[in-house]
């Protein structure tokens, strides 16, 4: 069975492309098709690239196109027809929400085919959906371009007719793998179609040291590790209201007065579209505890987590959420904002807390009730083992072996 993946695009390094490597590592003769490829963007993580058979489109030939992966979705729809998967049999789209890659063209084998193989249907279209693009469908975006009148019209007016693209798109998919009951829900009401729930892979082993060993085998160590921070961070973008968590743990009036100490928060990850700089704004002339910590390796990761008191969530209709489950491997539990993916993934009171507000007062409120609460470490683990990448691969190879 030979076998294509497709991404919307290579520059960053977050839960979708987390899937993509999994799915190479399934199938790594697998020549993955992409629109652009950035590596010098991908930070710490670009290494995990560098033997993959990636074959980019013309959009790689544009100068400036890392400042133009925006505005270039309005072509994607026309660039992803120009592959051709002719010569494959199962070709595997890892949609993010982004682009339009679901309109590349799955058209039966061109000339006679090979004697056993007379009457053999099209290519097999199977699309992981991590979600419908969440600018179509009113969903909160990492950029806030409905600020501007001008553009708040265009927008509406482009975004109705990508909306009739993208359901045309959908209608090319043989198969739907939903990465959450939530996204399952998105593909039922937008596209109309029915999918399979594949939770995506996450490395739920310590990457600590070179015996890789398994997070149930660190956790009495990290049980009696003092924990003295709060943790946020990921992907900085607007949706995830890392800003609110910021304000959360500000200093305020009653504090300072009280002689209490400030609240210490660390927050990594890499910044998008300048949100980075707006929250490092919030804590300016503020005797805060905060600590901001940029684009962090795996293993850094792995130990901030394995610190903290708590990771905080707070992110807007999360599809999945890869970080509070990676955060309850490590044994740490998760505050979270009740909404999207992560209502799938944390156990409220076992593995961690939900807020129900967007406001500081409901993230205080949760933060308080945690500091008083003990939480399990390997209890957090044993949730986290549910979505471990040994479950996704043996699904997805499962999968695909009923399909193709």
């Amino acid at each position: 069975m030979k076998v294509a993946l497709v991404h919307d695009y290579l520059k960053e390094y977050g839960g979708a492309e987390r899937v993509l490597e999994a799915l190479h590592e399934l199938y790594p003769k697998a020549p993955v098709f992409t629109t652009v490829y950035l590596p010098s963007y991908l930070g710490p993580h670009r290494e995990r690239f560098r033997d993959w058979n990636i074959r980019t489109s013309w959009l790689q030939y544009i100068p400036f196109k890392q400042k133009l992966i925006s505005p270039l979705r309005l072509l994607t729809p026309w660039v992803f027809k120009q592959f051709d998967f002719s010569d494959y049999d199962v070709v595997i789209v890892s949609a993010t929400g982004a682009y339009f890659p679901n309109t590349i063209p799955t058209t039966p084998h061109p000339g006679p085919l090979p004697q056993g193989e007379r009457g053999k249907r099209k290519v097999v279209h199977i699309c992981y959906c991590h979600t419908p693009p969440r600018y179509l469908y009113g969903f909160a975006t990492a950029r806030e371009w409905k600020k501007n009148i001008f553009f708040r019209i265009l927008g509406a007016v482009a975004n109705h007719i990508l909306r009739l693209v993208d359901f045309e798109a959908s209608k090319n998919v043989d198969y739907y793998i939903a990465n959450s009951e939530e996204v399952a829900g998105r593909i039922r009401k937008f596209y109309r179609r029915d999918s399979t729930v594949i939770y995506p892979p996450v490395d739920i082993a310590s990457p600590m040291s070179s015996s890789r060993k398994r997070g149930s085998e660190i956790l009495d160590q990290v049980e009696n590790d003092e924990k003295g921070y709060f943790l946020a961070g990921g992907r900085l973008a607007r949706p995830k209201h890392i800003d609110l968590i910021v304000r959360a743990c500000l200093p305020d009036e009653a504090s300072a007065k009280s002689g209490r100490e400030p609240i210490r928060l660390k927050v990594f990850g890499k910044s998008f579209a300048g949100y980075g700089d707006e929250l490092k704004s919030q804590i300016a002339n503020r005797k805060s505890q905060i600590e901001f910590l940029g684009e962090v390796t795996d293993e850094e990761k792995w130990e901030l987590m394995s610190g903290a008191k708590a990771y905080i969530n707070a992110s807007e209709d999360e599809d999945f959420g890869i970080l509070p489950v990676e955060a309850m491997a490590a044994g740490t539990p998760v505050i979270a904002y009740r909404s999207g993916g992560v209502k799938e993934t944390v156990v409220d009171g076992e593995t961690g807390l939900f807020f129900d507000e967007l406001t500081e007062e409901s993230l205080k409120n949760a933060m308080k009730k945690l500091e008083k609460m003990e939480f399990n470490a390997k209890s957090c683990w044993k949730r986290a083992e549910l979505f471990s990448k040994e479950q996704f691969m043996k699904q997805i190879e499962a999968f695909l072996i009923s399909k193709a």
